[in-house]
């Protein structure tokens, strides 16, 4: 008969109480040949009732569930016979092959019956500890495997399209309505009321310029690209240089995160590398890892050491180039910079090259030069580029671009309209197109371009530029669906509200339309005004005759109708030519306030405003100044000023202050002509600091 053991039953003290338990060793070899240990678990303190019993094998009594799931974790992932010597020899970091196994996308049922072949490391067909080396960093990847990969990718990998990046983006030079809008430092003056209309301010806020590595004006991302000028907080004005998606998109070499190749639709895998230069992969991605990491200097000794071996290799000599653009960014060097120049046109030039390389070396190129100010040279580059690449759609936008931003309009117009004649719906050439159609006055043709460039979506598009000319248009037409654009414009974070939409922003001023002399704070400059103000008035009617030629039309585009003319003394924080010898009782009287003569983002200059004017709604390019007028020949009746929804009058003699980066209006319905004098300052929460570095405008 056979004999029945009574297991005896456990109390819940003796539960609470049990030690852990007591590991003993029992010696086997492992799969790979090491002689190891199992570690059996005894329960209490009885081997013979908790260990593992000569005929059977059964569970000891103080398991828990969580650790049988844990050890057969243990044993599906790393093979029984090996987990066993890793465990107990310690031959890896478990918990550190567990943390990085969860990196991976396992199904677990591939998991139970082994099939981790996806994730050998070693070439050696499984999953062992090797591969777990390998995984913790411990043992490099065999080179053959590497090479191995190299060649099985190129030999399946299919023929597609050549990467497009973002489009190339940064502005110089001076320009006037309908020209691509420059860098704050280099916008040309604005009349009384000027607007980012007038001056063709960049997309959202305030922009972030930066000097040249060695003093000369060089700006980036100042342009209508992705993202224009960067919105910052000015506690202290930043250089913010743009880098190309081409650059980040291509890691070491070929090999990149699939999230980075569908930033944007239909984006692909760029193939950078020859079959040659296949073959010394490992050694470029040593060097761009370094370069990755910020070893700039090293990187520039590793690419040209790499050049030096490689001579016709155009992967090595584009990674020289930009370790050579890195270095000259830390550096701070035009020097080294056109260097690199130098060097993206040598790699564009090299037999063999792929054209994914050709197409991100010239565009990294023509980026470069824009940095430098050389607008003329990108356009040559981007033209290069579109002729090689003549299919490319979002190449010939970056042409367009190009030409608007030295100011041809009539070729970019041709650009955009080859664009859209092969690609209709093209959003980014919509958008421009009515740019340019707009600044030829053509209103009511640009609105369809501008709104359904805008509604597409497109990369490029959200542009407060846009959102601006589109709501301008819509307004100069009477059409009331133009606040719905401001709005959409407000909520897309390019305008501060509906009402103010000045581009050039610094963050967190007070805002306000309207403000009193008190809430200035600038009470001196005020009453020297004030009390002034007949001499001030003399002196202009002096020099007002039009023989004298001192006054000059608006030519900004901001009447509706009538006769503007201004005068001006100072712009951009400097004296405008001889302007104070015609009237130097009045340049006298402002040279100690500063806040006024050194306020680079605004003017001070004498107006004058015929019967029958009237000025559309606009408003200014920045938050960083306020709006002195003092009244010095004001008509009884018929001239007033709207800001926002508050309409007021001029009084001789008196001063008038509002902030003109919000909407504004004017009416001149006088029998008689009206003159005033317009004295822009710092607005009074700007530090010292910030009205140092602020690019002009």
């Amino acid at each position: 008969m056979e004999e029945t053991v009574l297991e005896e039953p456990i109390c819940e003290e003796a539960v609470l109480a049990e030690e852990i338990p007591e590991v003993k060793p029992a010696a086997m070899v492992n799969k790979n040949g090491v002689k190891a240990e199992a570690a059996t678990a005894s329960g209490g303190g009885d081997v013979a009732s908790g260990g593992v019993a000569s005929g059977g094998g059964g569970a000891a009594s103080g398991f828990s569930g969580t650790k049988i799931f844990t050890w057969f974790m243990v044993l599906a992932l790393l093979g029984v016979w090996s987990s066993v010597a890793v465990v107990w020899l310690d031959l890896v970091d478990y918990d550190n092959v567990i943390a990085r196994a969860k990196e991976f996308p396992l199904n677990f049922s591939e998991v139970l019956q082994g099939k981790l072949s996806a994730y050998d490391a070693d070439g050696d067909g499984d999953f062992d500890v090797e591969d777990a080396k390998v995984l913790l960093g411990v043992k490099e990847r065999p080179v053959s495997l590497v090479q191995k990969e190299a060649k099985e990718e190129s030999a399946v990998e299919e023929q597609t399209e050549p990467i497009v990046e973002e489009v190339i983006q940064t502005t110089e030079g001076t320009e006037e309505e309908g020209q691509l809008p420059p860098n704050p430092s280099q916008e040309q003056q604005a009349p009384e009321g000027e607007s980012p209309d007038a001056v063709g301010t960049t997309a959202k806020a305030e922009d972030a310029t930066e000097e040249s590595f060695e003093g000369k004006l060089a700006v980036e991302a100042g342009s209508f690209e992705a993202e224009a000028a960067v919105q910052v907080e000015e506690k202290e004005p930043v250089a913010v240089e743009e880098k190309t998606t081409q650059e980040d998109s291509e890691g070491n070499a070929e090999d990149q995160p699939e999230d980075m190749l569908q930033y944007k639709a239909k984006k692909k895998k760029p193939k950078l590398l020859n079959a040659f230069e296949k073959t010394i992969k490992a050694e470029i991605d040593a060097a761009e890892k370094l370069r990755k990491k910020g070893k700039v200097e090293e990187a520039v000794r590793a690419f040209d050491t790499l050049v030096q071996q490689y001579p016709q290799s155009p992967r090595c000599r584009y990674g020289k180039a930009l370790a050579e653009d890195d270095l000259a960014e830390k550096m701070r060097s035009n020097d080294m910079l056109q260097k690199a120049l130098s060097t993206y046109k040598e790699a564009s030039e090299l037999p063999n090259a792929m054209p994914d390389l050709i197409k991100a070396t010239l565009k990294k190129r023509a980026e470069r030069q824009q940095f430098l100010g050389r607008m003329r040279g990108a356009l040559a580059t981007l033209e290069k580029l579109v002729q090689i690449f003549s299919e490319d759609v979002a190449l010939k936008n970056d042409l367009g671009v190009a030409h608007l931003l030295i100011g041809d309009n009539k070729s970019a117009k041709r650009v955009y309209e080859e664009v859209l004649a092969i690609a209709p719906s093209n959003g980014f050439a919509k958008v421009h197109y009515g740019f340019i159609l707009k600044s030829e006055n053509k209103i009511a043709e640009s609105i369809p371009f501008l709104r359904d460039g805008l509604e597409s979506g497109d990369p490029g598009t959200d542009d407060g530029r846009f959102y601006f000319h589109l709501g301008d248009a819509l307004q100069r037409m009477g059409d009331d669906s133009a606040y719905k654009w401001y709005e959409r414009g407000h909520q897309r974070g390019h305008f501060a509200s509906v009402w103010q939409r000045s581009l050039y922003n610094v963050d967190g001023l007070k805002a306000q339309p309207w403000w009193t002399p008190k809430d200035t704070g600038y009470m001196d400059l005020i009453k020297t005004l004030e009390r002034n103000w007949r001499t001030i008035r003399d002196e202009a009617l002096s020099v007002m005759d039009k023989t004298t030629g001192l006054f000059v039309p608006e030519e900004e585009n901001l009447r509706e109708k009538g006769e503007w003319g201004q005068f001006t003394l100072w712009q951009q924080g400097k004296k405008a030519g001889e302007s104070c010898h015609s009237v130097p009782k009045t340049c006298g009287l402002l040279e100690r306030y500063t806040e006024a003569t050194g306020c680079k983002r605004g003017q001070i200059k004498f107006s004058v405003m015929q019967p029958g004017t009237h000025v559309w709604p606009h408003t200014g390019p920045t938050n960083c100044r306020l709006r002195m007028h003092l009244g010095l020949v004001i008509p009884k009746t018929g001239c007033k000023i709207r800001c926002t929804n508050d309409t007021r009058a001029w009084e001789e003699g008196k001063v008038l202050i509002f902030d003109d980066s919000f909407e504004h209006e004017v009416w001149q319905d006088a029998d008689s002509y009206r003159l005033i004098f317009i004295v822009d300052v710092w607005h009074p929460e700007l530090t010292q600091y910030q009205r140092q570095t602020l690019s002009p405008i």
